[in-house]
């Protein structure tokens, strides 16, 4: 009898844990527009290093002088890593101006994008997106 009971326990609790709402991981192509891509360059003023892709946020003036705040979606972290992208080349840069390649978001939202590269205030390159708009080799496109 007492078998029986944790065994309908575990069950109940194997139920239970299937039933809370995981994220779901999305493919580039369900939010982004590979269409719509464009370089912004701006002030680098935060960044979230975060599972499953790392943000970051840049102040970037208009044509008119107003600063709009945009928000940017990277990679995986542990992609980033392996392209030899570290959490330092973020922190170095809050306050400084960089620019970035990236693909609007399809939904309409306003001052969001994927980024596909971001060159840093020393002039270096760093590859953080997939690679949308076939600019690297086929060996510098695995893992993305």
């Amino acid at each position: 009898m007492r078998r029986r009971l944790a065994g309908v326990l575990v069950a109940a609790f194997g139920l239970l844990a299937a039933a809370i709402p995981s994220p779901a991981h999305h493919s580039f192509a369900a939010e982004f527009d590979a269409n719509k891509c464009m370089d912004l360059t701006g002030v680098f003023t935060s960044f979230e290093w975060q599972n499953p892709h790392g943000y970051f946020h840049l102040d970037v003036k208009d044509p008119s002088g107003t600063v709009n705040t945009w928000t940017f979606e990277t990679v995986s972290l542990s992609t980033l890593k392996r392209s030899g992208t570290q959490r330092k080349d973020f922190s170095d840069n809050v306050g400084k101006t960089v620019t970035v390649r990236a693909c609007l978001a399809k939904n309409g939202v306003k001052n969001r994008a994927a980024a596909e590269t971001i060159k840093l205030s020393d002039g270096e390159v760093h590859r953080i997106g997939q690679d949308v708009e076939g600019k690297f080799s086929d060996n510098a496109k695995e893992g993305y």
